[in-house]
């Protein structure tokens, strides 16, 4: 069983698991290997964005961060390494998020042997559809790692369920429709999509995109088995990188009141 499979064996029934995001090598590696930390004393589970130069999928506030991320030099050997000096400190899940255009140009087969070797558990590429999955999760199975897919209320039925099928881990469930970022609230959609989800998928839902704040989280989380927060713990990070404060400590800070509002 991955350690994906078993935090989700550990929360069922009790609450849903929290999983966070921040963008590998941002402000630079030192600071980013802080605040992932940080994110790791109350998050469950951790995605480690590959920052990219074209992220069309994601907002301003990760496009941000993507963007220090590649002045500081950051290249995709740089989040495996990262992501193997966290397994030194934690047995939690540990998840790469990438476009696959660095993965590609890495090698996919070398990556994923590079990342299971490092103690990566999971992989999820947002860009490459159902039908070109197959590209990379032959060596994901290969060297073990998951592959979760994702979905969203305009999914058709027959291919949420063939969604439900492909996917290892769990499905990641897309709250709102377009990039990532920070939203006033959850639709009315998101819930339905939920509902429907729940009754063709037989895996864990992660519900994220647009989770801001607490209330919202604990919203999500009644209808979900896991939410996954990104933007507002990346914004944290950020506004304190630009007045000069600790990152590390204001994502963290931002984290555990996620992490309580699921408690």
């Amino acid at each position: 069983m991955s350690r994906i499979d078993e935090l989700f064996q550990s929360v069922k029934g009790a609450r849903a698991a929290l999983i966070g995001y921040t963008t590998a090598g941002f402000p630079d590696y030192h600071d980013s290997l802080a605040i992932a930390s940080s994110l790791l004393d109350s998050c469950d589970a951790l995605e480690l964005g590959i920052p990219f130069s074209d992220p069309t999928m994601d907002g301003p506030i990760i496009q941000e961060s993507s963007h220090l991320s590649l002045e500081a030099g950051t290249r995709v050997s740089d989040v495996i390494t990262l992501a193997g000096e966290l397994r030194d400190k934690t047995e939690k899940p540990l998840i790469i998020m990438s476009y696959y255009n660095p993965i590609n140009s890495f090698g996919a087969a070398a990556f994923a042997r590079e990342a299971a070797l490092a103690g990566v558990d999971g992989v999820l590429l947002p860009d490459l559809p159902l039908e070109e999955i197959s590209h990379w999760k032959v060596h994901g199975d290969r060297a073990g790692i998951d592959t979760m897919l994702f979905a969203s209320s305009t999914t058709p039925p027959h291919r949420l369920e063939r969604l439900g099928e492909m996917t290892n881990g769990f499905l990641y469930c897309l709250a709102v429709k377009g990039t990532t970022g920070l939203r006033e609230g959850l639709s009315e959609d998101a819930f339905e999509f939920m509902r429907r989800a729940r009754e063709s998928c037989k895996v864990p839902l992660a519900l994220g995109v647009g989770i801001s704040n607490a209330e919202q989280c604990r919203l999500a989380a009644g209808v979900s088995d896991a939410v996954i927060v990104g933007s507002a713990l990346v914004k944290e990070a950020l506004d304190a990188f630009r007045s000069g404060g600790d990152p590390s400590r204001s994502a963290g800070r931002k984290a555990a009141e996620f992490a309580r509002s699921l408690s």
